[in-house]
């Protein structure tokens, strides 16, 4: 299945219409009761986070009523709905606010992340900025494109193959103790590693061209299926650490690269494939 474009910019109405009644308005004006913790005191969801998951789950049912979606608060509440990623014809994944923590903390560093799988394969993601109201779309065989909220279009290639001086995403926060002490070690081997608590700005830096690989142990869908093809249609490589294809519907047992370029992400499988102990 294809989607037409017209669907395409359907759902990029419903994330931004869903953006403006249910996140906006709530930033930086959190009441304490708005916000709770999930698996660590850390792990946040507010009001915005599950409104706006109901909003955009409403509108992708009117439009496609078909689709399996599969949003990341859902989930929280029924695990097993990660398994339709994988089977269902049509699956569309949502995280409704990513980057909860800087949005409970008042940070812009937020967006909202959807993705269209069909059998588990990837065929068309969104990263939108709520704060500048622009955003990453990409599809399956068609590019990816940075677009203005006044609809103005630029495609979005990689340029360039060095492997040295390498800058990339990798959230150590998010890896077990013994592996990121492992990690931070090898920082010196490269230019900077950095995160920013945000899957869809990591990704909308890298397809812009401004990092040159991220990795990441959270294989949650939510936050990559989108991503993983931004990177990969602006000419990028994509794979598990192990040399496997990435997927959605994998969500556990390995650790996600992408780059900017095929020697990059054998680069970035070799040094972290050393401190990383059994990955995959």
């Amino acid at each position: 299945m294809v989607l037409s474009s017209d669907i395409e910019q359907a759902l990029v109405q419903i994330v931004r219409g869903a953006a403006r009644s249910e996140i906006m308005p709530r930033f930086r004006r959190l009441t304490e009761d708005a916000v709770s913790s999930k698996t660590a005191p850390d792990d946040l969801v507010t009001e915005a986070d599950l409104n706006a998951e109901t909003a955009i789950a409403a509108g992708v049912r009117t439009l496609l009523p078909e689709a399996a979606i599969i949003g990341e608060e859902a989930v929280e509440a029924n695990a097993s709905l990660l398994d339709q990623i994988g089977v269902a014809p049509l699956s569309v994944i949502v995280d409704p606010v990513d980057g909860t923590w800087n949005f409970a903390k008042g940070l812009t560093t937020f967006g909202v992340i959807l993705a269209v799988a069909v059998r588990g394969e990837t065929v068309f993601g969104l990263l939108y900025d709520p704060v500048m109201d622009d955003w990453i779309e990409t599809r399956r065989g068609g590019g990816t494109w940075y677009v203005t909220a006044d609809g103005v279009r630029r495609q979005l290639l990689f340029s360039g193959d060095a492997t040295d001086e390498l800058t990339g995403f990798v959230p150590l926060f998010n890896f077990p103790t013994s592996i990121r002490l492992r990690l931070a070690g090898d920082i010196p081997g490269f230019r900077r590693i950095w995160s920013v608590r945000c899957s869809c700005h990591e990704y909308r830096t890298m397809a812009s061209g401004d990092a040159d690989y991220t990795v990441s142990n959270a294989l949650k869908p939510w936050d990559h299926a989108a991503g993983a093809l931004a990177v990969a249609e602006a000419g990028g490589a994509v794979g598990l650490l192990d040399g496997r294809p990435y997927r959605p519907s994998i969500t556990s047992g390995g650790y996600l690269v992408t780059a900017r370029s095929a020697a990059i992400l054998s680069r970035v499988r070799s040094t972290f494939s050393v401190f990383i102990e059994g990955a995959g």
